[in-house]
C-alpha cells in the first residue's frame, strides 16, 4: 500500500511520508538519561502524539516505557481519588500486560496494580505509589512514565494530587525508588498550575510540577527536514519537482508547523495532482500548485482552526493582542512572563522573533485576518460596497487594482469622511481589506508580508487567478517619508520581478489632495492613491 501524507492522528513511518524524528528523539533521550521530569507542551496538532509514539520505540532498549493516554480515562475516573486510582491502574495494566514477567517479585507487584482496578477496591493514591516504588526497585530496566493528553485532567483536583505525589517521590528519589523520568504531554503548560500542597496552608501557593525541567526541543520542521520528507516522496513518484524550492516555500508559509506542512502536501498530492488545472503530478508540485494549495487550506474548516479561533472567545485579551499585531502593526515585546504573551504562545498564535511577538506563520495570519474581517461582514458598509461593485473590478479575467483604489477612495470618504483622525488611522487598513475581500473571494487571496508590517507600513500581496499585485498600505508622514516609501516599494517589486506596484496612503492632513497619480521611478510605474 503506497504511503500518504497524514493529517489525522499519529504518523507512522511505515504508512506515512513524515519528517524523520531521530534528531529530536536523541535530544529527548538525553533528558530522560539525565532523569528529568518534564512537559511537552505544544499547540494542537503540533506532532506531540507522533513524537511520543516514536519516543516509546526509541527508548525501549534502555528503558521500560509505560505509555498512557488520559483521553482513555473518563470523567468518572477523575471524580474522586479511588476512581482515579482504579482508572490509572486499569490503563497501566493494559499498557503492560504483554511485557515479560522477569521475576516472581515483579509478577506480584503487577498483580497488586492489576487488583487495584477492581471496583470494590479502595486503594488510595499513596498505596498505588508504594506499588510504583516497589515496581521501580524490581524492574530490570529503569521505568519511564509517559502520559499524553494531560489536558483532560489539568483542572482536576485529584490530578493535582497525583502531580504532588510525583513531585514528592522525585524529591526523595535518592532514598525511595521511583520513575527514571516522567513525561507529560498536552497543550497547557501544567508547570503553571497552582495548588495548596497542604490544606492548612491558606497563604502558600506552590506548583505541583515545579520540578519539571525546561523542554527546549524544537518540534517544528526546518526547511531541510521538509525537504527530506519530499525527497522520499520524490523517490516514489519522480515528479521532477524542485524539492528545496517547495520545501523553502512550505517553511516560509508555515514556519514548520507540522500539521500545516502535512496539509499542504496532502492537498497538492491528493486534490491538485490530476485535476484539470494540474493534470500531472509534476504540474501540481510547482510554485503555482503550492500557491493554490495555500489558498485552499486557508479556506478550510478544520479542527485546528476551530480550536485556535475558539480560544479567542475564552481569552478575549488575546483577540486584542492579535488585532493590534495584524491591523495596526503595534510592536509588542515578547516577555515570556506576561500572561497574555504566555497564553498566545502556548496556543500557537505567536512566536518570539528577536524579542518581539509575531504571528506564528503566514497561514495563521491569513486565517486570523479572515476571521476578524468576517466578524464585520454583515453590518459593515465597506464590505457591502465591495460586494455591490465587484464586477467592475474584473476586466478580461484580470484584477483592475487601480479601479479598486479609485472606488475605495470614493467609498471611504462617502462613509467615513466625517470621522476623526484617531478612528480613521485605526481602521483604515482593516476597511480596505473589507472592501477587497468580496472582490477577490473565490478566485484569489492576499497575504501580508511580515517583514514590512509595522504601525507605518504594510505590504499586501494580492493573488488573483495566477497573477500577483503588490500594494503598500501606509500612513502619510510627510513628503520625505512618502518618497522613502516609494523607493521601498520599488525595491520590493524587484524582489517579485515586477514593474508595476500600488500604494495606498492614509493621509489625515486637512490640506491633502485625495485621488490617484502615476509615478515613474526608474523602470517602475507606481500607482499611488491618497485617502
Amino acid at each position: 500500500m503506497p504511503k500518504i501524507f497524514n493529517t489525522t492522528g499519529a504518523c507512522s513511518p511505515a504508512r506515512h511520508y513524515m519528517v524523520g524524528p531521530q534528531p529530536k528523539l536523541k535530544q529527548i533521550k538525553a533528558m530522560v538519561d539525565a532523569g528529568d521530569y518534564f512537559s511537552i507542551n505544544r499547540a494542537r496538532q503540533y506532532g506531540k502524539t507522533t513524537i511520543l509514539h516514536a519516543l516509546t520505540e526509541y527508548l525501549k532498549d534502555n528503558y521500560l516505557v509505560i505509555s498512557l493516554d488520559f483521553q482513555k480515562m473518563t470523567a468518572k475516573d477523575f471524580s474522586d481519588e479511588p476512581s482515579f486510582v482504579r482508572g490509572l491502574a486499569r490503563e497501566i495494566h493494559k499498557a503492560t500486560r504483554y511485557l515479560p514477567r522477569v521475576s516472581s517479585e515483579y509478577v506480584e507487584i503487577m498483580r497488586k496494580i492489576a487488583t487495584a482496578t477492581a471496583t470494590d477496591q479502595a486503594t488510595g493514591m499513596t498505596d498505588i505509589f508504594d506499588h510504583f516504588s516497589d515496581w521501580c526497585r524490581e524492574s530490570v530496566k529503569p521505568i519511564v512514565l509517559l502520559i499524553d493528553e494531560v489536558d483532560t485532567a489539568s483542572n482536576n483536583q485529584v490530578f493535582l494530587d497525583f502531580l504532588a505525589l510525583l513531585r514528592a517521590y522525585y524529591l526523595d528519589r535518592d532514598v525511595t525508588p521511583t520513575f527514571q523520568s516522567v513525561i507529560l504531554a498536552g497543550v497547557y503548560d501544567i508547570r503553571n498550575l497552582k495548588r495548596k500542597i497542604r490544606p492548612d496552608e491558606n497563604h502558600k501557593q506552590n506548583s505541583p510540577w515545579n520540578i519539571a525541567a525546561k523542554f527546549r526541543v524544537d518540534l517544528s520542521f526546518s526547511a531541510n527536514e521538509i525537504a527530506g520528507m519530499l525527497e522520499e516522496y520524490e523517490a516514489d513518484y519522480h515528479t521532477g519537482m524542485s524539492v528545496q524550492t517547495i520545501a523553502d516555500l512550505m517553511f516560509e508559509y508555515t514556519f514548520g508547523y507540522p500539521y500545516l506542512v502535512s496539509d499542504l502536501c496532502k492537498v497538492i498530492d491528493e486534490e491538485l495532482a490530476g485535476s484539470s488545472a494540474f493534470p500531472k503530478r509534476a504540474d501540481a508540485w510547482t510554485k503555482d500548485g503550492f500557491e493554490e494549495a495555500v489558498k485552499r487550506i486557508i479556506k478550510e474548516d478544520n479542527p485546528l482552526y476551530e480550536s485556535l479561533l475558539g480560544k479567542l472567545t475564552v481569552y478575549p485579551e488575546l483577540k486584542v493582542l492579535l488585532q493590534e499585531l495584524l491591523f495596526n502593526g503595534v510592536p509588542i515585546p515578547y516577555v515570556a512572563t506576561t500572561s497574555y504573551i504566555k497564553d498566545a504562545s502556548m496556543f500557537g498564535f505567536i512566536r518570539n522573533e528577536n524579542e518581539s511577538a509575531v504571528i506564528s506563520n503566514r497561514i495563521f495570519e491569513s486565517v486570523l485576518y479572515n476571521a476578524f474581517i468576517s466578524e464585520e461582514f454583515i453590518n459593515n458598509r465597506m464590505y457591502s460596497a465591495g460586494i455591490q461593485e465587484k464586477n467592475q473590478f474584473i476586466t478580461g479575467g484580470h484584477l483592475d487594482v487601480r479601479r479598486i483604489l479609485e472606488r475605495f477612495i470614493e467609498t471611504f470618504h462617502e462613509l467615513y469622511g466625517t470621522e476623526d483622525e484617531k478612528f480613521l488611522e485605526k481602521v483604515g487598513r482593516k476597511y480596505f481589506l473589507l472592501f477587497l475581500k468580496p472582490i477577490i473571494n473565490g478566485a484569489g487571496n492576499y497575504s501580508i508580508e511580515p517583514q514590512t508590517r509595522n504601525s507605518e507600513r504594510m505590504d499586501l500581496v494580492i493573488y488573483y487567478r495566477g497573477e500577483q499585485n503588490i500594494l503598500e498600505l501606509k500612513l502619510w508622514r510627510g513628503n520625505a517619508y512618502n518618497q522613502r516609501g516609494e523607493r521601498q516599494l520599488s525595491d520590493y517589486l524587484d524582489y517579485f520581478h515586477m514593474k508595476k506596484g500600488y500604494m495606498l496612503s492614509f493621509n489625515f492632513n486637512k490640506t491633502k489632495q485625495i485621488g490617484i497619480k502615476e509615478i515613474a521611478l526608474g523602470d517602475k510605474v507606481l500607482i499611488e492613491a491618497v485617502v
